[in-house]
């Protein structure tokens, strides 16, 4: 049996089915570079005959019109140890590095600060994708002047953070919940793994001195739980009477492998490290994104294991967090906003599903202020065959009061206000990671993950850059595992981000290309 090697991404993610777009990219249709298996998992679609990851691509500047926003782009392969800082040439002009692999966040700070999420490669337990345990603040010169462990048994941050304006760090962390405690709260026991599971935790941390930092807000998925499968058990009640809540039993566990067939992912370096046969589906949610709008003190999250972003508040304390009132919204940390799949709450049908394995959730603004958007990546459009990607920016229906929620309807809006996706499904699509960053012209600046593929549109959909990340690393844990799981897509990026040109960061810094660039990664050649 042949391992289908580009497409066991897709395990990692949910594909569903909805519309696409009808924007052109001027690339090529690419051709597939692997043999494929008859064997394949009814949550994926047929191999699709392209190569996802483009590792037969030109890399580096693929093109670039003065419509570009002017600027440049830093990023960190998934992979390497380094961050770059690009020009719209694609030459590099500053790195830092650091020992520790990236978990996906990565931010510049108005002092040229460089504030990230590192692997904690000796964490125990908790076996995802997107695995951190370490903060770290770099300076322009790449010394270390503040890093934070915040791992254990019982917990460990991952993927993304937010940072507030106070420079406290909004951060997701599973939490580890015995399987007597899944059952305690009404979830099916059929649908627990052996190793119980990990609903996620968002924790703000004010840093402290040169090694600490201080709790001062916490929400837990858990607390806002309901179920009616159970009566006997907790949080019994009726589903659609209640979209505030999450629904504990939606969501199943992934299709059954073998241990054969879970090694083979270990030896691609699609499995992370502690990830185990019995802990398969302990990550059930998989929060990979968070966002802060600061006027409105709301979190935005992205749940890809269960096809929807959510909205929380903020302005609660955390004893109100725990609870159903309180904070600005009245709400305390109940579910205030839900988009993606309506199914979830029991207000709509599988048709009426329109995320699929999303990433990268953020707020942007409309028309005007009082416009509130959403801007997020979709990894699996919905129905697209072959599978294909698309950027959403959602107009929310906030009022003063809160979100608008008709009785026994579910969230608007019905349709996106903008999208950005391709005629060709061959011309655009990452199974997994990736990003869409509004820039302040309101073009966007988009990472398609797998591949390292970073480029610009504006609201036409016209490319106006087009870059292809030339780098890459060969990190390895101790137990020979790769920081993140990226397997065969050596170039896979969490996101690239925009720096206006006159970001503060950058002011009277020396922006000259680097001179030797760094050399293009070159894959080590297999072995005999």
């Amino acid at each position: 049996m042949k391992t289908r090697i580009v497409w066991l991404a897709l395990v990692l993610t949910v594909s569903g089915c909805g519309d696409r777009g009808a924007t052109d990219v001027a690339d090529g249709q690419l051709t597939a570079d692997v043999e494929t298996n008859s064997e394949s998992s009814n949550n994926v679609a047929e191999t699709p005959p392209r190569d996802i990851g483009r590792l037969g691509a030109d890399r580096g500047l693929i093109s670039r019109t003065d419509a570009a926003t002017p600027g440049y782009v830093f990023y960190n392969p998934l992979n390497s140890d380094t961050t770059y800082l690009v020009d719209l040439d694609g030459q590099v002009v500053h790195t830092w590095t650091s020992e520790l692999g990236t978990s996906g966040g990565i931010y510049l700070l108005d002092d040229g600060t460089l504030l990230r999420a590192g692997v904690d490669a000796e964490a125990p337990v908790f076996g995802g994708g997107g695995q951190g345990g370490w903060f770290q603040k770099l300076d322009w010169n790449g010394e270390v002047f503040w890093e934070f462990h915040f791992a254990n048994e019982n917990f460990r941050p991952h993927h993304d953070f937010a940072l507030k304006p106070n420079g406290n760090i909004l951060a997701i962390a599973w939490e580890a919940k015995t399987v007597d405690e899944v059952v305690a709260l009404g979830r099916n026991p059929e649908e627990i793994p052996a190793a119980g599971m990990w609903p996620d935790w968002i924790v703000e941390l004010r840093p402290v001195g040169t090694n600490d930092a201080e709790i001062v807000w916490q929400w837990h998925l858990w607390d806002h739980v309901i179920q009616d499968f159970d009566e006997t058990r907790d949080n019994y009640d009726v589903v659609v009477d209640h979209p505030e809540l999450l629904d504990i039993n939606v969501g199943h566990l992934p299709e059954p492998i073998t241990e054969e067939e879970f090694e083979q992912q270990r030896a691609i370096g699609m499995a992370p490290s502690n990830a185990t046969m019995n802990n398969r589906g302990s990550d059930l949610y998989h929060v990979n994104a968070i966002n802060y709008h600061p006027e409105l003190q709301l979190i935005a999250l992205s749940l890809p294991g269960i096809n929807e972003i959510l909205v929380i508040d903020n302005s609660t304390t955390t004893e109100e967090a725990a609870g159903h009132s309180g904070g600005r919204w009245g709400k305390g940390g109940d579910i205030l906003y839900r988009w993606g799949n309506p199914a979830n709450y029991r207000r709509g049908q599988e048709e009426d599903q329109r995320l699929g394995g999303q990433h990268d959730v953020s707020w942007v603004t409309g028309d005007s202020p009082q416009d509130v958007r959403l801007l997020v990546y979709n990894n699996n459009v919905p129905g697209a065959e072959p599978p294909q990607s698309a950027v959403y920016e959602l107009a929310l229906p906030l009022t003063e009061t809160g979100f608008e929620l008709e009785e026994n309807a579910a969230f608007g809006p019905a349709e996106p206000a903008w999208q950005y996706t391709t005629d060709d499904p061959m011309d655009f699509f990452s199974p997994f990671i990736s990003g869409a960053q509004r820039l302040p012209n309101g073009n966007t600046l988009v990472t398609e993950g797998a591949s390292g593929r970073f480029f610009e549109v504006d609201r036409d959909g016209n490319v106006l850059w087009n870059y292809m990340d030339p780098f890459s690393g060969d990190m390895k844990n101790a137990d020979g595992t790769t920081p993140q799981p990226v397997g065969p897509f050596i170039h896979g990026t969490f996101r690239s981000t925009h720096v206006p040109a006159d970001h503060p960061a950058l002011a009277g810094k020396n922006l000259q290309p680097l001179d030797p660039q760094p050399p293009f990664y070159q894959p080590p050649a297999p072995a005999d």
